[in-house]
């Protein structure tokens, strides 16, 4: 695939560059056996759905602590980002969401994306253990986040957009095509070269 120069003299493939990456809490995954991995998979599938011709997804992954968002903010900074996608995994605090979007200047959707349409509390109820009860509540964390979340951004300055639904929810998943979509026409318009023969009608 041709590479394009930008004109800071930095190299890049053709094509949309979509960042993503879910927060999270690192102090949670010891106490609740398996909730990473779950949380991981869920964005997975994000990935997965992301993922088209024409389109470099950079994942990585669910940042759950300060230092690992600069990292992630510094990978994200080389990417030449067109539009990030932020997924809220489960609770998160703010100096694991902020760091990365504020250092890349890049349009931010935010994604509230649950499992599934609702949790089956008849199954909750019967695990007959509070931190496995936790640990499920946690996995269907994202829509208790994402006030706290837009607050965050607002007090700070930062555009977004959410997208709130389940996994499943194709209403939700037309949207995030639709900002895909978007992302594209944009960037061929800033690359785009028009000619013109002839005058211009001076009447215009």
């Amino acid at each position: 695939m041709t590479d394009r120069i930008d004109l800071d003299g930095k190299a890049r493939k053709q094509g949309l560059h979509i960042g993503l990456y879910g927060v999270g809490l690192d102090t949670y995954w010891p106490q609740f056996d398996g909730l990473y991995e779950r949380l991981q998979s869920y964005q997975d599938q994000i990935r997965t759905r992301i993922e088209r011709e024409g389109i470099t997804v950079f994942d990585v992954g669910i940042v759950d602590s300060p230092e690992k968002a600069r990292i992630a903010a510094d990978l994200f900074a080389a990417s030449n980002l067109d539009l990030i996608f932020l997924n809220i995994s489960t609770y998160a605090l703010s100096s694991t969401v902020l760091p990365v979007v504020q250092q890349v200047k890049a349009p931010v959707v935010v994604l509230s994306l649950q499992p599934t349409k609702a949790m089956d509390y008849n199954y909750v109820n019967k695990l007959g253990d509070r931190g496995r009860m936790t640990g499920e509540w946690l996995a269907y964390c994202q829509a208790c986040s994402a006030p706290e979340i837009a607050s965050v951004f607002d007090r700070v300055g930062v555009a977004y957009h959410l997208v709130a639904g389940s996994l499943d929810d194709a209403q939700a998943w037309q949207e995030i095509d639709d900002w895909i979509a978007a992302a594209q026409i944009k960037l061929v318009m800033q690359n785009n070269r028009v000619g013109f023969l002839g005058h211009y009608y001076s009447g215009m």
